[in-house]
């Protein structure tokens, strides 16, 4: 029941990246328009895409073997995390507005999911 758990928990959050993140590649003019200033440095822009789109072929990955690879859900609750916390500071900080901060919270809640996961699922195998 708890490889099960882990099994969903990672696929939903490989899927639903992807399906949020492979768009932005396409939407950079438009995110400028929206929020201005216009993003002034695109290769951070395409940068934080591409490698966060990565990660979610790593939640598919822990997906196929969660007691295989579950060192890497705890890397994969930090990667979650760290964005989460860094909108959260850039928030308290008056460096984002509240609307912004709150893209945070699916990631904030995949992070808990993650460690739930981690928790309950027992190491097997050798990474």
């Amino acid at each position: 029941m708890a490889m099960k758990f882990a099994r969903i928990v990672f696929w939903i959050a490989g899927a639903f990246g992807v399906l949020i993140l492979a768009p932005l590649y396409f939407m950079f003019d438009l995110v400028g328009r929206q929020d201005p200033p216009p993003i002034t440095h695109p290769e951070f822009y395409y940068g934080f895409v591409g490698v966060t789109l990565v990660w979610q072929l790593v939640y598919m990955l822990i997906a196929t073997n969660p007691g295989r690879y579950r060192p890497v859900m705890l890397l994969a609750a930090l990667a979650k995390g760290s964005y989460a916390t860094t909108l959260l500071v850039l928030y308290l900080q008056s460096r984002i507005k509240g609307s912004q901060a709150a893209t945070g919270l699916p990631d904030t809640f995949l992070a808990i999911l993650f460690l739930i996961a981690y928790a309950r699922t027992r190491r097997t195998g050798y990474m």
